[in-house]
């Protein structure tokens, strides 16, 4: 099986229609309609089912879809890796990130090191634990940025300067709102809103075995889609501090837990990371970073 057969594959999946993927990929029709053939054979299974207009994926199909698409991408990553071997002044670092206010610190650290590598190209990608820990395992990614401590077995890890404070967001003209914290009791009987890894790890830490008195209307991945439902009254949503615009014009509050819940994000990459020299040259510039970032906020603690 080769790649370039897997990219043949891809384009029609994509264009559900034989000439013009044909056309996309500039090849002749029955050049492409052969590589396919080949492929079915090879697998044993037909990928697609024909139609009068049109071509889609059967189940095998849209298996092989998933596993083609993360190895195109394995085959360009390590294209671009040895292509930016000599090119210490530039390269593509890839990235997953968890959903955090705290990554304006990331962010921060990208923009100095692109001042002294104007070459470097970023890639970026958001997820919850599970979708950017599965990208990083499968070498698509560099780092990963996650919501909870790393399985220190598995990846180094880099704690950000700061931690996230969990809340409540509520509208603005709601009776919880008059207050400046929220108890357990307060949640009692509210229809509640929350991503599934807090739901699971986060809650818990703060409630323990109470969780069972509280009402998870439905979780979401993104807290920007749950705020939607709480504009529209169909409940109240358990995020991160500063995620979700508060502001006056937006008619929504965010009161934060009590007693306080936070959530320390971390930076992560695997124990032997197979890492090009710009990628290498990043690390060094955050982690000085953080570590200094860490020492001078303790300082402003004490």
């Amino acid at each position: 099986m080769e790649i370039r057969t897997l990219r043949y594959f891809l384009a029609i999946a994509r264009e559900e229609n034989m000439t013009r993927a044909a056309q996309y990929l500039h090849v002749t029709q029955p050049t492409l309609s052969k590589q396919i053939q080949a492929l079915e054979e090879e697998l044993g299974k037909k990928l697609f089912t024909r139609h009068s207009f049109s071509i889609s994926l059967t189940d095998e199909g849209i298996l092989l879809r998933k596993r083609a698409e993360d190895l195109v991408k394995m085959a360009d990553k390590i294209t671009d890796e040895f292509a930016a071997l000599d090119d210490i002044a530039g390269g593509d670092i890839y990235f997953g990130l968890a959903e955090s206010c705290q990554i304006r610190y990331l962010a921060r650290e990208i923009n100095t090191f692109q001042q002294s590598y104007p070459g470097l190209r970023y890639h970026i990608t958001s997820g919850d634990t599970e979708q950017v820990t599965e990208k990083l395992d499968k070498g698509l990614l560099d780092f990963a940025v996650l919501a909870e401590e790393p399985d220190s077995a598995k990846y180094n890890s880099l704690c950000f300067p700061e931690a996230d404070i969990w809340g409540l967001i509520m509208p603005c003209d709601c009776s919880l709102a008059g207050k400046e914290t929220i108890c357990f009791d307060d949640l009692a009987g509210l229809p509640l809103f929350c991503s599934g890894q807090g739901w699971r790890k986060d809650i818990p830490r703060w409630c323990g075995e109470r969780i069972s008195e509280l009402h998870l209307e439905g979780s979401f991945r993104l807290s920007y889609n749950a705020s939607l439902f709480v504009k529209e009254g169909l409940g109240f949503l358990l995020t991160f501090d500063k995620l979700i615009d508060t502001s006056r014009e937006s008619g929504l509050v965010f009161r934060p837990l009590a007693p306080r819940l936070e959530a320390e994000i971390y930076l992560i990459w695997k124990k032997h990371p197979a890492f090009t020299p710009i990628a290498e040259k990043f690390l060094e510039q955050i982690r000085d970073s953080f570590i200094d970032k860490s020492k001078r906020l303790l300082k402003i603690l004490d």
